[in-house]
């Protein structure tokens, strides 16, 4: 195998589980409450900070983070930064909740009504 195939698998390896993802990201409560913020729309750094008793840098490595994970945008718009959901982080996210769910809803469908049988 040539090196740049190695090459290859490397980076695709690392994009692939390196990477944060947003279960990742979103395992830490700021994290979340910036989330939950966001879900009702776009606000900039400061507007987010202010929320918190955090000092501005930690909110900031906070969307960072958000952002390394795909689970928010930041755009410019003038001297501030406006931050809002990813819909393709969410989307993935979404679509992960959706995986497992459709595994489990017929497992505990099927539980319940043993469980109604067994009461009968």
């Amino acid at each position: 195998m040539s090196a740049s195939y190695l090459r290859i698998d490397l980076i695709k390896y690392i994009c692939k589980y390196i990477r944060m993802n947003g279960l990742q990201a979103l395992s830490d409560p700021t994290r979340q409450r910036i989330v939950e913020m966001l879900a009702g729309g776009a606000l900039s750094s400061g507007e987010i900070a202010s929320r918190f008793d955090l000092s501005a840098p930690a909110v900031s490595q906070h969307l960072k983070t958000l952002r390394g994970a795909k689970m928010v945008s930041v755009r410019a718009d003038k001297q501030r930064r406006i931050y809002e959901l990813n819909p393709e982080g969410v989307k993935e996210l979404a679509d992960w909740i959706a995986r497992i769910r459709a595994f489990w809803n017929p497992k505990l469908d099927a539980l319940e009504e043993a469980l109604k049988k067994d009461k009968a």
